[in-house]
This record gives C-alpha cells, structure tokens and sequence, in this order.
C-alpha cells in the first residue's frame, strides 16, 4: 500500500508558511557561514572619550605608564572584571584600561 502526504500551505500574516512535515528539506547554513556577516561578529574595540589611562594594574589606584587617546590604535589581549589587558599600537605601552571608556562597537544588521 502507498502512502500519500498531503501538504497544506497555511497563510500567517500575508507570508506562506509551510507545515512541519515540509521543513525536512530546509538546511540551515553553516554556523561557519553566518559568522562571516559583520552584525554576527563582535564590532571593533573603542574609546568612548577624549583620552584613557593606561595603567600597571586593574584599579584605579595603581600606577599610570601611558595614555590611550582616542583614534589610537590598540589589541586588547584579556579581560578581568571591567578591565582589559591592551596594547596601543601607537606607542607601544602595555597596560591596563578600564572598561568603562574601551569597549566594543555595537553593530546592528537589518535584514
């Protein structure tokens, strides 16, 4: 005896939507792929103001070794609490900065 599966589009808010039994043949992409769109990785690292200390340690107490001013370029390369580990590639000072004024930019894809 053969069997027969019936499909019924169902109408959702003027778009076509089909039942369960169709969506088998849907393939999701690959995560690999959906990463590579720039809303779905992390935006570029910041400065929120004019100009950050760079400091020996994460705390506001601890001695300063440089200044990250905004438009430098810098790697953060590890984060405790509210602090990140940086590099400014401009002058070369490691060091650490507090998150409150380096963050990372927020995009936003509208698809």
């Amino acid at each position: 005896m053969r069997s027969t599966r019936i499909v019924i589009p169902v109408t959702l808010l003027g778009v076509l939507a089909l039942p369960a039994t169709a969506a088998s043949a849907v393939t999701a992409a690959p995560v690999s792929a959906v990463a590579e769109r720039p809303c779905e990785r992390p935006g570029p690292w910041v400065i929120g103001t004019k100009a950050v200390t760079i400091r020996s340690k994460a705390t506001t107490k601890s001695t300063a070794v440089g200044v990250l001013y905004k438009g430098h370029k810098f790697t953060v390369h590890k984060t405790s609490g509210n602090w990140h580990y940086i590099t400014d590639r401009t002058t070369g000072v490691k060091g650490w900065v507090s998150g409150t004024y380096v963050y990372r930019d927020v995009r936003i894809c509208l698809d």
